[in-house]
């Protein structure tokens, strides 16, 4: 009977009790882990002096990475397993401090309140299940039945685990949030904020465009005056500079005839009588549509690709069409109503893959590659397998830790992740990409802090150059000052100069076009007709004038109030428990040491 229930369940069920064994095991002394290091026996981290285990963590990352597999139809890269290790190390950090704050404040969740908890309001995840619903709804009386029942039992910890925890940050965000209050003053305020309007007239002196580069030079003397006054301004993150090869992965016509010889014969079944729902789940590479047959619903004319959209525009109605080729393959298209404006059909997408002897050759190169160069701690494995498949060793050039590897236009995944964790002349596992396979060789590893000079010149001499421009371009935003208040027009004054005008509005405080909070100040804080000094802003230079303003329709916020304080109050609770959450975590005394374990050993 509980089949459905158990396959829904048991997914959900596993990742939360691993997630909360997490938080209860990493109180427990393991004695000889204490020590750091670095494999099954290392110490992850310390959240306020609370030590977590490498075995510990690991368990709930890789129920984490189980999750997520399921919904992907590929293996996990290195960046999504970098991310998941980041959101099960954050939601360790968030369960601590909160854990450190319930002890604090003397905060506790009896059995009792569980239980009520567990029979009155079960979690979204266990109400939605088609073993409670009646009729479509929620059935409390058939949920308050099956946990009377045996099947109910292994699941009972969970739910109580998960109850306790639930009380738990209710009565603390309770707590937090209990003198929050807003003011009919307050309030109109809010009201304002979204409904007072302004329109504006702004002129921008934008210090790279007020004065071109070529009429600022920079000296040799100033270059090196500046980076010693200003170290912090040329920090660096760890940077790496790799090697690679890559085996280019590209169809060519035989691939593309595969792809239509495979169409016609998806056309031929369904010619036959084959069902075109049965066939498109099967055959279709649109995930989307195929899950519901192929259907695409209805869509306005020119929105698909021109080949798609100029085939399904003279296709008779109810027929199949022959294999029509867009960028993503080769589309049978079947329309089953047509108007003026817009068609109703569906498809089934049969794309061109590398096949046949192609996939084969391809397939045999990468393993070879994979043989001679992935994954080796000899740097002159990459040279070897050049050398070996004719290939060009390429360079990536500087990749700063937190970053992707560009090359060219291509953005490569993974690659900036492992880096990182490699030791020098290592080599990467093959990293498979649309355009190709690629492995990287490190070279070299620079650590943080702040490069010589030589390494950095031209990122100095910009530096220099922009700091002049930013005090020639004063200077310019001055002198237009003057124009406009001996009387010139915004406008006509910033075409004599050169200057970028324009008109923006109306809009309001919560959703302005400006590029910053001064230039909004300035516009709601101005007088209609009145223009602005120079606003000396993060972005440039900037003279603003209020055109318009229409202010907040105070009757209709009387008649709004008693709406609008139920959403402020929500809002500004919400607000109050993130600043308050993120100032626990920040007062925390957390010891990191994922990125010491993770690297290669």
């Amino acid at each position: 009977m509980m089949q459905v229930f158990r396959s829904s369940v048991k997914v959900i069920g596993v990742v939360f009790a691993v997630l909360m064994l997490v938080f209860m095991l990493t109180s427990v002394d393991w004695g000889a882990l204490a020590g750091g290091g670095s494999g099954p026996t290392a110490v992850v981290g310390r959240i306020n002096g609370q030590k977590i285990d490498y075995r510990t963590f690991e368990t709930a990352v890789q129920q984490q990475i189980q999750q997520a597999q399921q919904t992907s139809a590929a293996p996990l890269g290195l960046e999504q397993t970098k991310e998941l290790r980041d959101q099960v190390w954050d939601q360790m950090v968030t369960q601590a401090v909160l854990n450190s704050e319930y002890k604090r404040r003397g905060i506790t969740a009896s059995d009792e309140e569980a239980d009520q908890m567990i029979r009155s309001s079960p979690p979204a995840w266990l109400a939605q299940n088609a073993e409670f619903q009646t009729e479509g709804k929620f059935d409390l009386s058939k949920y308050q039945r099956w946990l009377l029942s045996s099947s109910a039992q292994p699941y009972l910890p969970l739910l109580e685990a998960q109850a306790k925890d639930e009380i738990l940050q209710s009565k603390l965000l309770r707590v937090v949030t209990s003198d929050v209050y807003l003011s009919d003053a307050a309030l109109w305020q809010w009201y304002r904020d979204r409904n007072d309007s302004v329109t504006v007239g702004l002129t921008a002196i934008i210090p790279r465009n007020a004065v071109p580069d070529s009429t600022v030079p920079v000296s040799q003397e100033e270059v090196a005056a500046y980076y010693k006054a200003h170290p912090d301004d040329f920090k660096r993150p760890s940077t790496a500079f790799m090697s690679f090869v890559t085996l280019p992965r590209f169809t060519n016509a035989a691939d593309t005839a595969a792809a239509l010889e495979r169409a016609r014969e998806v056309r031929a079944e369904i010619d036959s009588g084959a069902p075109f729902a049965e066939v498109a789940k099967r055959e279709s590479s649109d995930s989307v549509s195929a899950a519901r047959g192929g259907d695409l619903g209805t869509w306005a004319r020119g929105s698909m690709v021109p080949e798609f959209d100029s085939a399904a525009a003279r296709l008779p109605l109810n027929t199949v069409s022959e294999p029509v080729l867009s960028p993503f393959g080769y589309h049978l298209i079947e329309i089953t109503r047509r108007t003026a404006d817009s068609l109703t059909g569906r498809h089934i997408l049969i794309p061109i893959e590398l096949a046949g002897d192609h996939r084969d050759q391809l397939d045999a190169r990468t393993d070879t590659l994979e043989r001679l160069a992935a994954s080796q701690l000899d740097s002159a494995a990459l040279d070897t397998a050049a050398r070996a498949l004719k290939l060009t060793i390429g360079h990536t050039g500087p990749v700063q830790e937190g970053s992707r590897v560009q090359l060219g236009r291509y953005v490569i995944p993974d690659a900036g992740v492992w880096a990182f964790k490699a030791k020098r002349g290592e080599t990467s596992p093959i990293i498979e990409t649309d355009q190709g396979d690629f492995v990287f060789r490190l070279d070299s590893l620079a650590p943080e802090g702040v490069p010589p000079l030589s390494s950095i010149r031209p990122a100095v001499e910009t530096a220099v150059r922009r700091e002049k421009q930013w005090k020639m371009a004063r200077t310019v935003a001055d002198d237009y000052l003057k124009k406009i208040e001996a009387g010139a027009d915004m406008a006509d004054a910033a075409k004599s100069m050169h200057l970028a005008h324009n008109q923006f509005g109306p809009f309001t405080r919560t959703s302005p076009p400006l590029p910053n909070a001064i230039l909004v100040g300035a516009a709601f804080g101005l007088p209609v007709g009145q223009h602005s000094g120079v606003l000396d802003t993060e972005d440039g230079y900037y003279v603003i004038k209020v055109l318009s303003r229409t202010p907040a329709d105070s009757a209709a916020f009387n008649k709004e109030l008693d709406q609008l304080r139920v959403k402020a109050l929500q809002l500004a609770r919400q607000d109050r428990v993130r600043s308050y959450l993120a100032a626990l975590k920040d007062q925390a005394k957390v010891v990191d040491n994922r990125s010491r374990i993770y690297r290669t050993d």
